[in-house]
């Protein structure tokens, strides 16, 4: 996709090139030309294009903060489900 955008870029560019050389032409049309021609339907069918891949990114972002919130909920509340691996033994005392 993006060789297909850049070509067409090239292509446009070179179109801006030509009508700021002519004779006729001016600097400021092409800079139109090339902006309206060329930059802003370029970067408009790039954003259409990529709606799939952010709405992907966006589902997985949700899924994973919703199972992150699962996972959080479901642990014990001092941390851990092990038992503690320095324990003091109790004072033992003679009577």
């Amino acid at each position: 996709m993006y060789l297909v955008v850049i070509g067409w870029l090239y292509v446009v560019l070179m179109m801006a090139v030509a009508e700021a050389l002519s004779t006729q032409g001016s600097v400021l049309g092409a800079v139109i030309t090339f902006l309206f021609y060329g930059l802003l339907p370029v970067v408009l069918i790039i954003y259409i294009g990529g709606t799939p891949h952010r709405r992907r990114a966006r589902q997985a972002a949700e899924a994973a903060a919703a199972s992150a919130t699962a996972a959080a909920a479901a642990a014990p509340p001092h941390g851990g489900g092990h038992a503690a691996g320095d324990t003091v033994a109790a004072e033992r005392k003679e009577a």
